[in-house]
């Protein structure tokens, strides 16, 4: 009789590996040696009823324990060592491995995959609202009412789709799986029953105000409270208040997404606003107080005397408040200043006075420009 191989050495695995290594150095063999992917290969089946004997073993604690202590001699007679009749013995007992690389469903040969019953309560779908708001909205926040379509358990029948005083039934083509099975050999397929449709059960007696659907569609209503200081992308939560949950399930949620819209005269960048305003050479050269705008109304900034084109004023707590802090950012200003076109002989007298007294010689049209002294 052949001596049976170490079940270390058939998996790859040295003897201290966890148990996470083991299981991942027997998931890489089953998928290679798997008869689904190996049709009629009797070499391919017997390494993968090996890699599942080995991994039988050292996947248990105890089964571990006496294996390293005894060698094969632990299970001589047959005492707790593999004991797999058959493929389907293994489909059955590993089904979470398989399920890891042929999907929740079965997938491709549908071995050992756990479908999810469609018969149950189950949680209704989350739904996203685009909101569209003004950067005055940001300021203080608001309350919105907001509509939208959604689907939610029929108040009839329960969501159960069912008349009154009836029941659904078990369907007869699938008994209440919902999957039709067939095999060949080692493969497996399970498709969605054609019958029931995946539900498992047949309803007969169809509930007259939603035509056997146990939902039905609704138009919605609600006020959503804004907070100051949210920005494009900001998402509201609003719980329970998306789709409605099949089967008396839970009903998912709402998420509002925030859209702020373009201002005319500010720009935004986190909790500062930037904006442009224009004064007059005048202004710039001897300094003034002058109006501007504000989100919430006007306000009064200070404009120092050589205030040079381009430079940037600030008018301090006049921004969008912080939606942690409630802290509110700054106004940047940027100064253009506008000089005239013409000037009258006044002023043309005038500015000549003051060239001469800074030294700075200038032309004799009305239009000119100034230049320094050599």
């Amino acid at each position: 009789m052949p001596t049976p191989r170490d079940f270390y050495e058939i998996l790859g695995v040295p003897k201290d590996s966890d148990q996470d290594t083991i299981k991942k150095a027997y998931r890489k063999l089953a998928m290679q040696y798997h008869p689904d992917r190996n049709p009629g290969d009797k070499a391919s089946e017997d390494k993968f009823k090996e890699a599942a004997g080995a991994y039988e073993v050292l996947s248990d604690a105890q089964k571990r324990a006496a294996y390293d202590r005894f060698g094969h001699q632990a299970f001589s007679g047959g005492g707790g060592g593999p004991q797999f009749q058959n493929m389907d013995d293994i489909f059955s007992s590993f089904g979470d491995i398989f399920s890891d690389f042929f999907g929740a469903q079965g997938g491709a040969g549908g071995m050992g995959g756990q479908r999810q019953s469609r018969t149950g309560p189950r949680r209704g779908a989350d739904l996203r609202y685009i909101c569209e708001i003004d950067l005055e909205d940001v300021l203080k926040g608001l309350e919105r009412e907001i509509e939208f379509d959604t689907e939610l358990n029929c108040e009839v029948c329960d969501g159960s789709g069912a008349e009154k005083g009836s029941a659904a039934e078990a369907c007869t083509t699938c008994r209440g799986s919902g999957q039709v099975v067939s095999r060949q050999g080692f493969f497996t397929m399970a498709t969605t029953c054609p019958t029931c449709r995946g539900e498992g059960r047949i309803i007969k007696n169809k509930c007259k105000s939603c035509k056997g659907q146990g939902r039905k569609s609704t138009h919605k209503k609600i006020r959503v409270t804004v907070p100051a200081g949210v920005d494009t992308g900001t998402r509201l939560r609003v719980t329970g208040e998306g789709e409605g949950g099949y089967k008396n399930g839970t009903a998912g949620d709402l998420y509002v997404e925030l859209r702020v819209r373009e201002h005319d005269i500010f720009q935004r960048e986190g909790d500062h606003l930037y904006a442009k305003i224009q004064v007059s050479y005048l202004q710039a050269l001897l300094g003034a107080e002058i109006e501007v705008p504000v989100l919430d109304g006007k306000a009064q900034l200070q404009v120092p005397s050589c205030t040079q084109p381009d430079q940037i004023l600030s008018l301090k707590g006049q921004g969008l408040p912080s939606l942690r802090s409630g802290r509110r950012g700054d106004i940047q200003f940027e100064v253009l200043v506008e000089f005239p076109t013409k000037l009258k002989e006044e002023e043309h007298q005038l500015l000549s006075q003051i060239a001469e007294i800074k030294g700075v010689s200038v032309s004799h049209g009305k239009a000119g420009f100034w230049t320094k002294k050599k």
